[in-house]
């Protein structure tokens, strides 16, 4: 009798999620070796203290016999109903509740759009750096990513006329983060209305990842997508992980907006890949309506005095005082993206410097380059963790920076 093939498919190869990858596994050795390490590469507000309001645990307890069916393959009716008086308080034109679809996550739901919306070849427009699922699920359902830059000499924001020099005739959609995951950038009104005009001159679907929208510092201002896209079709996803600090419900929610009638084919290819998974999370959906009425909780977290505020604090204190980092200061979400002067250390490898500071130091973060940043120089910090625990961490990379400098430059420390 053969051995069954079980090679894995080759579309995997070009697929990579270094949040998870060969350093949390490694970090993972460690722990078992009993090894206490700083952990900053993954934004889990809970296991930093930071849990759902209480409300959301009584709204599923309240309602947990209810969650024992199958449900609506699009979601509750009562959760996509509250979403969309939610979406219309913001400013945002949904049509109407079947418009709307509840996900295992927004992870699932970017799977699934991508899914309905390419044919093999087809281009998404994606920023770089970007959320590596993104690129991962481009090329997964068979599309083919183009990076237009976002660059630390630009504060992290795209430029439309980039944008629009990318474009092919295989070009479909256009995809924002925004606030950004890695970088904290938010982008400006003024900003967002370029990116909707090169959309609608070139008949471009807008992905608009808004999974830290309501999550900004100093008076950023957070603007929806979808509220200034008009006729424009938009995609809008949102969820229960992070304004909420509920991660690991698993709760996510797709909008549609713009024309009903260019969506429709769109629409309804989604609602047939979401009867194929029967249904999203049940539990877990009857804490939507009562998390949309805490949407200001956030703001004891992100206001002066607040939690992530006074880490935020720490650490752009501690790049300002650093000899070998500079970052452009987050305006909103949960990270720091600094990166290690080139003047100072020219040559430098960010993921066998994580390593190294992983094994040397205990801290785990994630290198810029595995968020599709080639030759990156970048290093993507949580800002979940105390203020103290931030400023330790920092100490930690300037004596893994300074160690790398002396092998580098023998004399740097005599100038």
């Amino acid at each position: 009798m053969s051995e069954p093939r079980l090679q894995p498919a080759t579309r995997l190869d070009q697929v990579r999620y270094d949040i998870r990858g060969p350093l949390s596994q490694r970090a993972r050795e460690l722990e078992l070796a009993g090894v206490e390490l700083l952990r900053l590469n993954i934004g889990n507000p809970a296991r930093f203290g930071l849990h759902a309001p209480a409300a959301l645990r009584e709204a599923i307890a309240a309602n947990l016999p209810k969650a024992d069916p199958y449900g609506h393959e699009l979601g509750l009716e009562s959760a996509r109903e509250a979403l969309l008086l939610d979406a219309a308080a913001r400013g945002i034109a949904v049509a109407d509740a079947e418009h709307v679809f509840i996900g295992n996550g927004v992870s699932e739901l970017i799977d699934m759009a991508l899914r309905a919306l390419l044919e093999p070849g087809d281009e998404v427009l994606l920023p770089r750096p970007d959320y590596p699922l993104w690129s991962a699920a481009t090329r997964l359902n068979g599309g083919v990513p183009r990076y237009y830059d976002c660059p630390a000499a630009r504060d992290h924001l795209p430029d439309a006329a980039e944008i629009e020099a990318l474009i092919t005739p295989r070009t479909r959609a256009l995809v924002l983060i925004n606030p950004n995951n890695p970088t904290g950038a938010v982008y400006p009104r003024a900003l967002l209305l370029q990116l909707v005009e090169v959309a609608r001159r070139h008949g471009l679907l807008l992905l608009s990842d808004e999974i830290y929208e309501g999550i900004v510092y100093d008076g950023a201002g957070s603007v929806p997508l979808a509220s200034l896209s008009g006729t424009v079709p938009c995609l809008s996803f949102g969820g229960l992980s992070k304004l909420w600090r509920a991660c690991g419900y698993r709760v996510g929610w797709l909008l549609l907006s713009g024309d009903a009638q260019v969506l429709r084919p769109l629409r309804d290819a989604l609602q047939l890949l979401a009867a194929l998974r029967l249904c999203a999370n049940q539990m877990g959906q009857w804490a939507i309506a009562a998390a949309l009425g805490l949407r200001a909780d956030i703001e004891a977290l992100t206001m002066r005095g607040g939690r992530l505020h006074a880490t935020r604090a720490a650490l752009i204190e501690g790049v300002a005082q650093s000899a070998f980092l500079q970052m452009v200061a987050p305006q909103g979400a949960i990270y720091g993206f600094p990166a290690v002067r080139s003047d100072v250390l020219p040559a430098f490898d960010d993921q066998a410097f994580a390593m190294d500071l992983l094994e040397q130091e205990h801290v785990l973060l994630t290198p810029g380059r595995g968020f599709n940043v080639p030759d990156s120089r970048h290093l993507r910090l949580t800002l979940l963790p105390p203020p103290e625990t931030m400023r330790e961490v920092l100490r930690r990379i300037e004596s893994a920076l300074a160690r790398r400098a002396e092998t580098a430059i023998p004399r740097y420390a005599h100038g």
